[in-house]
């Protein structure tokens, strides 16, 4: 069933979308930290990086498929996946703020390197491709409904 390839297609966007929305939350929650855990540095900027999972073995596949060759088990599976989640190595802002506890000697505090329009563009891309995605699943399910009216008829 051919259907099923694509379903996990489509699950794999809405999984790494929702974790992309997931980490978009956590930099917006954290933007006004000025002290990690460790004590040192402000909060830093995180970003989630995906990879397509399909590529080298789809021409082998086609070519096997030409040719009537059996590629049962080899059946490359797409979609997307989280590859890591990195830290955004871009400078912190320093603001002038010598009452606050985590300023320097000289009155100056780092901030978070989190710009809350950047997150917010982020947060709106992410929703779209999400959506996307759920547009895609409904599409799927109506077809696959459609194929088993038929069959009934």
């Amino acid at each position: 069933m051919a259907f099923l390839g694509t379903i996990n297609i489509i699950g794999s966007g809405l999984t790494a979308e929702q974790l992309r929305l997931d980490v978009i939350s956590e930099n917006i929650t954290n933007m006004n930290t000025t002290r990690t855990e460790d004590g040192e540095d402000p909060y830093r900027r995180k970003m989630v990086v995906f990879r397509a999972n399909s590529g080298r073995d789809n021409f082998r596949m086609a070519m096997a498929n030409a040719m009537g060759a059996s590629n049962r088990g080899a059946e490359a599976a797409g979609g997307v996946r989280v590859t890591e989640i990195v830290e955004d190595e871009t400078e912190f802002p320093i603001s002038y703020d010598p009452t606050h506890p985590d300023a320097d000697e000289n009155g100056y505090l780092r901030l978070p390197n989190i710009t809350l329009v950047k997150e917010i563009t982020d947060a709106m891309a992410a929703t779209q491709a999400y959506s996307a995605n759920v547009t895609a699943f409904n599409t799927l399910k109506s077809v696959i409904s459609r194929g088993l009216d038929l069959g009934r008829g």
